[in-house]
This record gives structure tokens, C-alpha cells and sequence, in this order.
């Protein structure tokens, strides 16, 4: 069994940010790691799917592996260096700031046989268009071009027609 490595070093996230999100990838197929990282709303979730991009096309430029054959065999995250920061406090003090970074080491496996994949990941690509189209306007409703409106704009009211509105005032 081969596997291909990829590191990430000088992450500027504590380890313990990246840990938790590293946890839901271990022993997972490349497919649904990188699915399961494009669901995280996490802030973690974003160096590592471009690591994990990256160790996967090591592995097929180097190994000539297919996608469907790598799984995540290890991802550690370790500690890197700090920088030490201090923030002013009461009657002259300073509290220190530690802010943190991040190595993370990605091992990519290889499965025995090919399988078979759950799903497939479709990433729309953008088209550019020639320089001199743009993209085409709307075309415009019936009424819009007749110049009719068809929804009524409230009246404008001020300040005193929003603060003493009552229910039993009849509006007209």
C-alpha cells in the first residue's frame, strides 16, 4: 500500500480549531472528506480542503493513482510557533495575547481494489464570456413596458405617521 503526504505549515489557527475539524475526516474516502469539509460553516474547514486538494493531486501526479483509490490515513495537526503578543490593562499592566499557529501533516492511503463511489462531487465551472457581450438583461413584464405598476407603493408617512400609527385610524 502507497501513500502520499502533503503539509500545511504556519496555519495562523490554533490547533485545537483545526483538531476538531481533522477529527471528522480520519479513515474517510478523498470524496467524502472533501464533501464532508465543503458542508463545515467552520473557519477550520478551508486550509484543510485546500490541503487535501493538494495531497490528491500528488498522489495522482506522482503515483498515478485514481481519486476513488485514496483514503485519509493520518492528519495530524501540531503546534506551531507563537507570536507573543500583550494587551494594555488597569493602571499600567499588559496581559499577554498568545496567538497560535498551526502544522498540519495529511497522509493519503491506498485501497487494495478500486471502490465504488457513494457520490460524485460536481464543481460549476465559470464561463467567461466575450469581452464585448454582457449578460442578457431580464426581459420586463407586459404592464412594465405599457408603464403601468402593479404593485402600490405605500405612502410615504415621516417619522410622526410611524411612531402614532393607530389601528383605528383608517389609512386613505
Amino acid at each position: 500500500m502507497e501513500t502520499y503526504t502533503a503539509k500545511a505549515n504556519y496555519i495562523r489557527m490554533t490547533p485545537r480549531k483545526l483538531r476538531a475539524v481533522a477529527g471528522l475526516l480520519r479513515r474517510l474516502p478523498v470524496n467524502e472528506a472533501e464533501a464532508t469539509l465543503m458542508l463545515q460553516s467552520r473557519r477550520a474547514a478551508r486550509p484543510l480542503i485546500t490541503l487535501l486538494r493538494s495531497a490528491v493531486a500528488n498522489a495522482k501526479n506522482i503515483g498515478r493513482v485514481k481519486r476513488e483509490q485514496l483514503f485519509i490515513e493520518t492528519l495530524t495537526v501540531d503546534q506551531g510557533p507563537m507570536l507573543k503578543r500583550f494587551l494594555p490593562r488597569a493602571r499600567g499592566s499588559a496581559s499577554p495575547i498568545q496567538k497560535k499557529m498551526s502544522h498540519v501533516t495529511l497522509v493519503l492511503g491506498t485501497y487494495a481494489e478500486e471502490r465504488k463511489e457513494k457520490f460524485t462531487i460536481v464543481v460549476k465551472k465559470k464561463i467567461k464570456l466575450p469581452d464585448g457581450s454582457k449578460k442578457e438583461k431580464k426581459a420586463k413584464s407586459p404592464a412594465h413596458e405599457s408603464g403601468e405598476s402593479t404593485v402600490k407603493k405605500p405612502e410615504k408617512r415621516g417619522m410622526f405617521g410611524k411612531v402614532f400609527r393607530r389601528k383605528a385610524i383608517a389609512e386613505g
